[in-house]
């Protein structure tokens, strides 16, 4: 087992009480929940927050009586708290349906001033959400896409490659901050610089990022940025980050009434106000389990005890796995920069039977390719099962499962 403070454990076992999901047992066994890169279950005090503003402020926005008035305070302050989550500026965060939606509607009003033959830089090592909305927009409007490789022995970005396609042509480079897939975690401030360095945008996929490391605009110096509330124990919502100066001049899709200045000109329609307010409420819990004199540095050092519990969860996983017979494992080693979220294989099963055993003794996995497709076709595997760690994952759960994929190699 992993050595632990008696003070750890308490940390642990106080987060795992905010969640109603792991009351759950499935064939006579406890729940236990490795499939956050996939969603993260919901504190209590998230559907609580969703459940009150439905049931005493649900109202249309900008009108002159009360629960519209308490709509309007109700976004502006999620607008705060998520800003404070990014180390942005409330007008600088953008709400939408998802992550993949809101990277389509970025891609459409970017692409409407560029020319053909300009370029774009994606990565094989990303979600296809950061990947296919720059694929159609060049279909459309003849631009070049050129994708940097990933080494599949590493799990890792190819740099050489990816800075052997940046040319005067590049208009934009698109990159994850840390692949679903295999965890690997990508230096955004290097992929930033050398898209500035071309004249280019950045724009930085955080969704697997973000529930594992502070996100940090500034520090990073990326024009956009988006993340899903989802991951990290919220709702079905999307955050767009963008610079505000380059908010308020992106062509956007728009009706005519609609306001036209950002943050507002770039949200389509009514928006999902429940998962808006949920949104924050994530970002509210996760800055409650630790002290600080604001809401800010609550986060970091809440993300800095996740980090360092994560890494020797993380590490213990990987160690354990690597001595099974039958199993390979894919992605950057434990003590290289990574998410707490091991890939995996094993020889003579297909990764959806290995999930659904796991399933049988309460082990919940995800398995296939998590829309990260072209990892998995680089990797020449059918799928991977995908172990994901969060911050209610428990030592005990990591032997457990270590325990299961044993059973399942020996035969039992």
């Amino acid at each position: 087992m992993l050595e632990t403070s008696a003070l750890q454990v308490a940390a642990t076992d106080a987060i795992r009480a905010h969640f109603p999901a792991l009351e759950r047992r499935h064939n006579g066994h406890d729940v236990a929940y490795f499939d956050g890169p996939g969603g993260t279950q919901v504190p209590r005090a998230v559907g609580e927050a969703m459940a009150d503003y439905l049931y005493h402020h649900n109202a249309n926005t900008h009108w002159a009586y009360p629960t519209s008035e308490e709509t309007d305070a109700a976004l502006t302050e999620a607008r705060r708290a998520v800003a404070d989550f990014l180390n942005a500026a409330p007008g600088e965060v953008v709400f939408g349906n998802n992550m993949t939606s809101l990277t389509f509607h970025l891609a459409r009003a970017l692409g409407r001033r560029w020319s053909p033959g300009d370029e774009i830089v994606i990565t094989d090592l990303d979600h296809h959400a950061n990947i296919d909305p720059w694929r159609d927009l060049a279909a459309e409007r003849s631009l070049t896409v050129r994708a940097a490789r990933m080494n599949t022995e590493t799990g890792q970005l190819d740099w050489d490659h990816l800075e052997s396609l940046l040319g005067p042509r590049t208009r934009l480079v698109a990159a994850g901050a840390a692949s679903n897939a295999l965890g690997t975690v990508n230096d955004v401030r290097r992929v930033v610089e050398r898209a500035r360095e071309v004249g280019a945008f950045s724009f930085i996929d955080a969704v697997h990022y973000a529930p594992h490391a502070l996100v940090d605009v500034q520090a990073m110096g990326c024009d956009f940025l988006a993340c899903s509330a989802y991951k990290f124990y919220g709702p079905h919502a999307g955050v767009l980050y963008g610079r505000g100066d380059l908010l308020n001049a992106l062509d956007v899709s728009k009706v005519q009434p609609a306001p036209n200045t950002a943050p507002d000109r770039v949200e389509t329609g009514t928006q999902n106000h429940e998962g808006i307010v949920g949104s924050a409420a994530a970002v509210d819990f996760l800055a409650s389990l630790a002290e600080g004199p604001s809401r800010r540095e609550q986060l970091e050092a809440t993300f800095e005890a996740l980090h360092t519990r994560g890494t020797a969860l993380v590490t213990r996983l990987w160690d354990g796995l690597a001595t099974i017979d039958g199993v390979t494992l894919y992605g950057p080693l434990p003590d290289t920069p990574r998410t707490p979220t091991v890939a995996f294989t094993m020889r003579g099963h297909t990764a959806r039977e290995v999930s659904r055993r796991l399933a049988q003794r309460g082990l919940f996995l995800s398995h296939g390719n998590f829309y990260a497709m072209t990892v998995v076709e680089r990797l020449g595997v059918e799928g991977l099962v995908r172990a994901g760690g969060a911050c209610y994952t428990t030592e005990e759960e990591i032997e457990r499962l270590i325990e299961g994929v044993t059973a399942i190699a020996d035969g039992r």
